[in-house]
């Protein structure tokens, strides 16, 4: 089979768990991949990843896409049309002027910056998570830290290494959405809340001009440069990528789940679902205060978008699959992960829709939406509870979706209009299990299509499609759904009466678990 190299679109994200690479043809069909493993580590007390394995592993993920590009069709893997590179959004980038780290990256997943979070939020009047880029900036100054006297840039994961590829200083507005606040009527940061900051600072000593540290910001669709020489280099050291591909704007993996899911326009919503877990809706109308625990963010093309974002999800359900593959090796079995954790989803569904008494605390880090600053991983259950496996794996997926659905809560109250959620990540990955839970969490039918366990890789191919083949005038909502979307393959399911009261009963035991969580801190 022959393709079109320069029609292809390849997007490459650095998940929490895996850096991936996907090549998409000009119809959007995913050709190849490839990948590699990493995990975040805690360090000093901070959760982080080393910088040299971002440069391993987006490497090892190109050379593995390469090499299935090769296997499948015969052709080296010299030139392709577009190119997007998308990362976990938020945390701590810090460089000096010649680009030199200054700090650890700090990760999303680090709860240390509730002094900075709080004040910023009074003074701007929008709430500002601990996770942002600018809550880390802001503690730094708090804490006097010495790296600030060299400070010239921060950026996102996705922005750096977007720079590393091209040369250019810049960032899609959903990925800057998470450094600080935009303005959506003018798609740029907010520039009376960067006076603010820039007042604020003046107070603690800096005179910074906090403009002149972030990246520049654009629109989805928009030029974003193109790989260099030595960007070429660093993908490929093999030397077979020519330079001169065209780039897109870097993103978020929160932006990317919207495009891989549809879910960019007004009453849509996706879940992301992976080692943290967040939800994106799309607003009509401002929320009506400030809520610490939802985020505002943008879509890659500056709509304004309400975020639950979660810091735990899989991480415990993994630790415990684990463990029951170490039981079955015990006893001499050595089934295959993917087949076990299929396996065991399936049978949480002979589960009773309560878990039968069984209540499970997924923290393994802080959590913000329920405001704790560190974790604790829990599973309680009553003495007549039903304790079977079924029961068991069932109380822990529904715990990976128990803190959205708190934050879920309080966009009911706000009557936040939600027509349909679409879940991607690979929870998802057994049909109509976890997508069942989900529905019975959030209360509205959710839908998962075919790409669903694509996720975020997929999403920022089509962010580099759209660079490349869209139309003079042509929104990014309107690509998606007539070029797309429009005859993917899917299935809906909506939530029935008996999971809905048995989440809300599990939910009412995870509360109380939480309060015992409360009391081990």
């Amino acid at each position: 089979m022959q393709i079109d190299l320069k029609s292809c679109s390849l997007g490459m994200e650095l998940g929490s768990t895996r850096i991936k690479a996907v090549l998409i043809d000009a119809a959007h069909t995913p050709l190849a991949q490839g990948e590699f493993t990493w995990e975040n580590r805690l360090q000093n007390g901070i959760w982080t990843y080393p910088m040299e394995e971002v440069r391993q592993g987006v490497q090892a993920a190109y050379a593995a896409l390469a090499a299935d590009v090769r296997a499948k069709y015969g052709t080296a893997l010299s030139v392709v049309g577009c190119i997007g590179v998308s990362a976990m959004m938020h945390g701590y980038l810090a460089f000096d002027e010649n680009w030199n780290l200054l700090v650890p990256f700090r990760t999303w997943r680090n709860t240390m910056t509730a002094a900075a979070a709080a004040e910023l939020t009074a003074a701007f009047g929008f709430n500002i998570p601990q996770r942002w880029s600018v809550a880390h900036l802001y503690q730094a100054m708090l804490n006097r830290e010495p790296h600030l006297e060299k400070i010239a840039h921060i950026t996102t994961l996705a922005g750096y290494l977007h720079f590393l590829l091209t040369d250019v200083n810049a960032l899609g507005v959903g990925d800057a959405s998470g450094m600080f606040p935009i303005d959506s009527a003018t798609g740029q940061y907010d520039a009376a809340m960067l006076k603010k900051f820039n007042e604020l600072a003046v107070k603690q000593g800096y005179a910074f001009d906090l403009r002149a540290l972030l990246p520049a910001v654009l629109c989805a669709g928009a030029d974003a440069g193109a790989l260099t020489e030595t960007g070429a280099k660093l993908l490929d050291p093999t030397g077979v990528l020519q330079p001169g591909v065209p780039f897109c704007p870097p993103e978020g993996d929160a932006g990317t789940g919207m495009v891989a899911t549809d879910s960019v326009a007004t009453r849509t919503g996706n879940v992301s679902a992976g080692t943290s877990i967040f939800a994106m809706v799309v607003l009509e109308k401002p929320l009506s205060r400030v809520y610490p625990e939802i985020d505002v963010v943008t879509t890659p093309d500056g709509a304004a978008v309400a975020m639950v974002h979660c810091n735990n999800c899989t991480s415990d359900l993994n630790a415990w699959v684990n463990l029951l593959a170490e039981s079955a090796a015990l006893c001499g079995a050595t089934p295959d992960k993917s087949a076990l954790y299929e396996t065991l989803f399936r049978l949480s569904l002979l589960g009773a829709p309560d878990c039968g008494g069984i209540a499970s605390v997924n923290y393994i880090s802080g959590e913000g939406v329920t405001h704790f600053d560190a974790g604790i991983p829990l599973l309680l259950r009553r003495p007549d509870s039903n304790f079977s496996l079924a029961n068991f794996m069932r109380a822990q997926i529904y715990a990976a979706f128990a803190t959205l659905a708190l934050g879920l809560d309080i966009l009911k109250q706000e009557n936040v209009a939600l027509d349909i959620l679409l879940g991607h990540g690979g929870i998802f990955k057994t049909p109509g299990v976890a997508q069942r839970y989900l529905a019975a969490a959030a209360g509205v039918p959710v839908t998962c299509l075919e790409t669903a366990g694509e996720g975020g890789p997929y999403g920022m191919a089509l962010l580099a499609a759209y660079r490349l083949h869209r139309r003079d005038g042509e929104t990014l909502a309107d690509y998606l759904q007539t070029r797309v979307f429009a005859h993917a393959a899917g299935e809906t399911v909506t939530p029935s009466p008996a999971d809905t009261d048995g989440f809300a009963a599990f939910l009412a035991q995870y509360k109380t678990a939480l309060q015992a969580e409360r009391a081990l801190m």
